[in-house]
């Protein structure tokens, strides 16, 4: 540990925006709690996010990021200042979070060293190659940042999740109204993205796989939907002959979603969010990824089988296809996911 943190008692870190960096970043909470055994440990993260990490072991408080203007800016400072934290470790890259940090009066600010805020705070720099940040799993990128603190690293890294009985049970009588029963083999279909519609495998193909697992298996499908998602989520319905369990409108939050997708035996999921909730629950997944580069998600891949097509515009991490033709999703057709499901049931119950 840096000389300089050996008497911090308090802390916070801010944490990623998307679902599946917050994921992804656990064994960073779970290095910082082991450093810091006895220390108050605070979590600045936006308010959606927030269910990810109730009922984990790592932090004492858990503080809403709304920081986009003056209130929500106050509202953190206030918060601040009532646990004094003595250092703050920023996960995500922007000037905007150092600037919310330094606002809120945390003297001492770690993080990567990017953008204007190199000049302002203390942390490695990116790595590059060939003159442009390196590729490398969120992961591993972010527990540089624990390395550069030179605090002990977890021996196994690995992210994790936590869930309460009291969210566990009131996902099992979710579960229960769904009419799923313990023997049931139930396929869980995610087919949602918030990042945009360029990482969407199409509805019609999604309804394609449902009737061609349904003839294998007789298997019960859970149709993970959140919020702005029930169009897609209405589409896949329509497109395939078989019942499917729509979870749309049913208001799932982030922490109500862990028992279903731990519940499934096999998950179906475009690159986003559910996806490292499999990760961290062992759950047996089949991953379509369109235009993002799989570097940025090549970790703890034992449970997973990542589908994607060898095409010249990928990855070209737009929102929407710049090209109108979204070939890298569309080309990924419904009987080779249907194989890799095949094929990944059998191994798992091998």
């Amino acid at each position: 540990m840096l000389p300089a943190l050996q008497s911090v008692d308090s802390l916070v870190v801010r944490c990623p925006n998307w679902v599946g960096d917050v994921v992804m970043a656990t064994p960073v909470f779970e290095c910082l709690r082991h450093n810091f055994p006895q220390a108050t440990i605070t979590a600045l993260i936006r308010p959606y996010a927030r269910g990810i990490l109730e009922d984990s072991p790592w932090f004492d408080h858990i503080v809403d990021c709304q920081d986009k203007n003056l209130k929500g800016l106050a509202a953190i400072r206030k918060s601040f200042s009532a646990i004094k934290p003595q250092m703050g470790l920023l996960l995500p890259n922007t000037t905007h979070s150092w600037l919310t940090f330094k606002y809120a009066g945390v003297p001492q600010i770690y993080g990567y060293r990017r953008n204007i805020r190199k000049h302002f705070l203390h942390g490695p720099d990116p790595i590059r190659k060939d003159g442009k940040f390196k590729p490398m799993p969120m992961q591993d990128y972010y527990l540089e940042l624990c390395r550069f603190l030179e605090l002990d690293l977890p021996e196994k890294v690995k992210p994790s999740l936590y869930v309460s009985d009291s969210v566990q049970q009131r996902g099992n009588e979710r579960l229960e109204k769904y009419g799923i029963k313990e023997n049931d083999l139930v396929i869980g279909l995610n087919p949602g993205a918030s990042f945009g519609s360029s990482k969407c495998w199409p509805a019609e193909h999604f309804g394609s796989l449902t009737e061609l697992l349904y003839e294998k298996y007789r298997c019960k499908f859970l149709l993970l939907a959140g919020p702005g998602e029930e169009d897609i989520a209405a589409a896949i319905v329509a497109a395939s002959a078989v019942n499917i369990i729509n979870t749309a409108g049913d208001k799932i939050d982030l922490a109500a979603l862990k028992p279903l997708v731990k519940r499934c035996n096999l998950l179906v999921t475009n690159d986003t969010g559910p996806r490292h909730y499999a990760v961290a629950f062992n759950v047996p997944h089949i991953v379509l990824m369109g235009p993002t580069n799989p570097a940025y998600t090549q970790s703890n891949l034992e449970h997973s089988v990542v589908l994607q097509k060898d095409l010249p515009c990928i990855p070209c991490h737009k929102k929407s296809c710049p090209l109108g033709h979204h070939a890298c999703m569309r080309e990924l057709m419904p009987g080779a996911v249907f194989n890799s499901c095949v094929a990944k049931l059998a191994e798992t119950n091998s």
